[in-house]
């Protein structure tokens, strides 16, 4: 009989895959390592973006998380020509190869992406970058998608079954990350943003007035507070149930914020008591804003639909940072006891921290 020897492999073609498989082990235990090193959701992603720069050096890629109220794409980290453009890009839930991606949780590979049906044109229509390759993969933690990774070319060219193996194994580790990430800010939110009315609590107050004050001392620009508490609120309360209560205090608290700039605060402090911090803003431009939210809250009729048409007025003090007081705790205070001096004065006003009652 005769002997069939295994032809033996070059030596020089099994040290290089040897190799190249120590060397991938590495780049993944740096991966995990680094991915492992913060819970910070942007952080998280910078890393992710820096690794695969590093890594993969594509010409242009991103990162799309998945909106899942919406069930669309949006682009959380966009790098290349067209990135700035990107950022105003939505995709709905399996529209594009991004989409589809999403939407079915498997890879997906193509050479030239104009021969594939799934591919939006408009998107690069609207960017004026011309995508040929493009490798796109799901992120997936605990059988979920939390959005896709894409690494595009001009060039149509095809990724080595080490490099797709690779990018697979990136992915894995960077869905565990951003759950992971999005699990602690989510926890991070129910501590200081109230359950009620949506808005932030007072256990973000002390943070917010730090933060303030320290800008304020920097580049020498008042704020000012605004303490507020709603007229005979028990009322609603007693006469409605504590139910359509809650419904107002919302109502009221999406009022007073839509009645603010976006560099403002809306607080609930607590019961039916208000706090809003409005940066670089002294004491003049802080009884305009006041009186608007006063004017707001005055000519609104909540739950008219509901035909209970309720109307409730609210009692408002202001005080100054740093023309007032020089610390967090005294600029509360201060506003909270003229707001006090509105109550004591027959409610529905408006009083500055050491200057006492404001005409209507």
């Amino acid at each position: 009989m005769k002997s069939h020897k295994r032809k033996a492999r070059p030596k020089g073609r099994t040290a290089k895959s040897a190799g190249k498989k120590r060397d991938q082990f590495l780049v993944l235990q740096e991966v995990a390592k680094t991915l492992t090193s913060t819970l910070d959701l942007k952080e998280v992603l910078n890393q992710i973006m820096e690794m695969v720069a590093e890594i993969f050096q594509p010409q242009d890629w991103s990162l799309l998380m998945l909106d899942q109220e919406r069930e669309e794409l949006y682009f959380a980290v966009a790098v290349g020509k067209a990135s700035k453009r990107l950022k105003k890009v939505r995709l709905k839930l399996g529209e594009g190869i991004a989409g589809w991606v999403a939407k079915t949780g498997q890879a997906l590979i193509t050479e030239n992406a104009y021969k594939d049906p799934r591919f939006a044109q408009w998107v690069d229509q609207f960017t004026g970058f011309e995508t040929r390759s493009i490798a796109c993969l799901p992120l997936i933690s605990k059988g979920k998608v939390l959005g896709v990774m894409e690494l595009l070319g001009k060039d149509s060219k095809k990724m080595n079954p080490q490099d797709l193996q690779l990018l697979g194994t990136l992915t894995d580790f960077a869905a565990i990350a951003i759950e992971n990430a999005k699990f602690v800010q989510k926890i991070k939110e129910l501590t200081v943003i109230d359950d009620v009315t949506g808005l932030y609590n007072s256990r973000y107050l002390h943070t917010l007035l730090e933060t303030e004050i320290s800008r304020s001392l920097r580049y020498r620009a008042p704020f000012s507070l605004i303490f507020l508490d709603l007229d005979h609120f028990k009322l609603v309360n007693d006469n409605h149930g504590h139910l359509i209560g809650s419904r107002l205090l919302k109502e009221v608290g999406t009022l007073y914020k839509s009645c603010l700039r976006t560099i403002d605060w809306a607080l609930r402090y607590g019961g039916d008591e208000f706090i809003i911090i409005l940066p670089r803003t002294g004491k003049k431009e802080a009884l305009m804003v006041c009186q608007r939210l006063r004017r707001a809250i005055n000519d609104t009729l909540f739950f008219e639909k509901e035909n209970l048409s309720i109307q409730i007025t609210a009692s408002y003090g202001i005080s100054t940072f740093p023309e007032d007081a020089r610390d967090k705790e005294a600029i509360i205070k201060l506003a909270d006891q003229a707001m006090y001096l509105v109550k004591r004065s027959g409610r529905n006003g408006v009083a500055i921290a050491n200057e006492g009652m404001v005409k209507p």
